[in-house]
């Protein structure tokens, strides 16, 4: 990085110069290329939610994380899609209360030597789908998780599971399929390249030195508010290429509102500011659509990518109240980047 360059410009010029230009080929293709990602690793944007001494940005350093997914989900949604999945396991390895996993697995996260993958579906509300139990020398794992984002270009996934007590385990798994680790394709409406899929274990082993933390479930889901926010910016980097892309754009205001927002919410407001940065990202993609005419329904055209992509985020990682903020928003007809639609 020059020495006048902050974190967010560096991200925004990958994203015009590199990731813009190739979006319409990767978004036609099956897999996203190795290469985006190792210019990621190059820029130090995997070890942004590393330690300071790791190149990570630190305590207090939310703002420019969440600065460098919106201007790389403008360049590319699926290359950021599968790059964002590393922030989870990087700071679940750096607070581990274990000094061997942080020792073995930091470095090489923060530096993207390693490339880490999430699989959290497994113990979201309803019956848990992701079982462990505690053998001699480690842990069995048995079930299915879905939405696991970037199979063949992650090296390391982050699996949580539950244990007989209700105790979920955050287990540091090698991504590779094997007899007890199987893989099934997901077909999505965008990001397809992303190689998203859904994992099946059968009396999978994983060894004790891989076990990086445990919660009960109310401590996680008080903490997951941070990745449901950290995705409103993913919504937030369509609308501010599509707005780039409009002419004499009206949106600079909403997007600046929505930002901060996004920001600054409690773990209560996430669901308000979630739907707001969705539904901008629709009302973006839309008028860009309709600005561009036509040819925006070219298969090769960015409108209809980034279309359909705003449509992707408008439920992708949704929560009951995300969903129900959105719902009321769409039926009241409310500036998007207006407060919460759902009377306190």
């Amino acid at each position: 990085m020059a020495k006048d360059e902050t974190w967010r410009a560096r991200a925004q010029r990958i994203a015009d110069e590199v990731l813009f230009p190739a979006a319409p080929a990767i978004d036609s293709g099956e897999r996203t290329p190795a290469e985006n990602l190792d210019r990621l690793a190059e820029a130090g944007f995997y070890g942004l939610a590393a330690p300071p001494e790791l190149g990570g940005v630190g305590a207090g350093g939310y703002e420019a994380i969440a600065d460098v997914v919106t201007a790389l989900a403008g360049g590319c949604l699926t290359t950021t899609f599968v790059g964002l999945q590393h922030v989870g396991p990087m700071m679940a390895v750096a607070s581990s209360p274990s000094a061997a996993i942080r020792q073995t697995w930091l470095g090489p996260l923060a530096r993207g030597e390693r490339r880490a993958g999430i699989a959290l579906a497994g113990v979201r509300p309803g019956p848990a789908q992701i079982h462990v139990r505690a053998v001699p020398g480690g842990f069995v794992v048995d079930g299915e998780t879905s939405w696991v984002t970037g199979w063949g270009l992650i090296d390391t996934l982050q699996l949580a599971a539950r244990d007989a007590d209700g105790l979920i385990h955050f287990l540091l798994l090698d991504a590779v399929e094997s007899p007890t680790l199987t893989v099934g394709p997901t077909r999505l409406m965008a990001v397809q390249a992303s190689n998203t899929v859904t994992v099946r274990f059968d009396g999978h082993v994983v060894p004790a030195d891989r076990l990086t933390h445990t919660q009960t479930y109310d401590d996680w889901a008080s903490v997951d508010g941070y990745g449901s926010s950290l995705n409103g910016f993913l919504a937030l980097g369509i609308a501010d290429r599509c707005s780039r892309m409009i002419d004499e754009s009206p949106l600079e205001q909403s997007l600046s509102a929505v930002r901060t927002t996004l920001l600054t919410a409690p773990t209560s407001g996430i669901p308000s500011a979630r739907s707001q940065a969705s539904l901008l990202a629709v009302q973006a993609a839309t008028m860009l659509m309709v600005q561009s005419g036509s040819r925006s329904v070219l298969a090769d055209h960015h409108a209809q990518r980034l279309y359909r992509e705003a449509g992707f985020l408008l439920v992708f990682g949704s929560r009951p109240a995300i969903k129900q903020e959105l719902l009321d928003r769409l039926a009241s007809g409310s500036d998007p980047a207006a407060g919460s639609s759902t009377p306190v």
